[in-house]
């Protein structure tokens, strides 16, 4: 198994424009952020960092609908630290869209 064994979830909708982004304050659902700290400011982009990268690795779909903006997930996209496996499958989603450069 491992975590490469796991799902990434990546909705095609994720950039549908009549889905609510979550933005300032959020609070992270246990299944995504089960221990420490849950809270976070989607203003700041420490937390925005954080945020993206345990929802990009551990959040459903639903949750990646809410809580990811993907004009934010291209500026953040250097600077993510993600598993190999969660990297590549976001990286040829972004990339199939015209989002990351080739």
């Amino acid at each position: 198994m491992g975590p490469a064994a796991r799902p990434v979830a990546v909705p095609d909708d994720v950039e549908d424009p009549s889905i609510s982004k979550a933005a300032d304050h959020i609070t992270l659902p246990p299944h995504v952020r089960w221990s420490g700290r849950s809270d976070y400011n989607l203003a700041d982009r420490q937390d925005r960092l954080s945020v993206y990268e345990q929802v990009l690795t551990e959040g459903t779909a639903d949750d990646v609908r809410y809580f990811v903006d993907v004009d934010q997930l291209v500026e953040l996209w250097d600077e993510l630290v993600l598993s190999p496996h969660v990297r590549a499958v976001w990286e040829d989603w972004l990339r199939a869209r015209g989002r990351l450069a080739s």
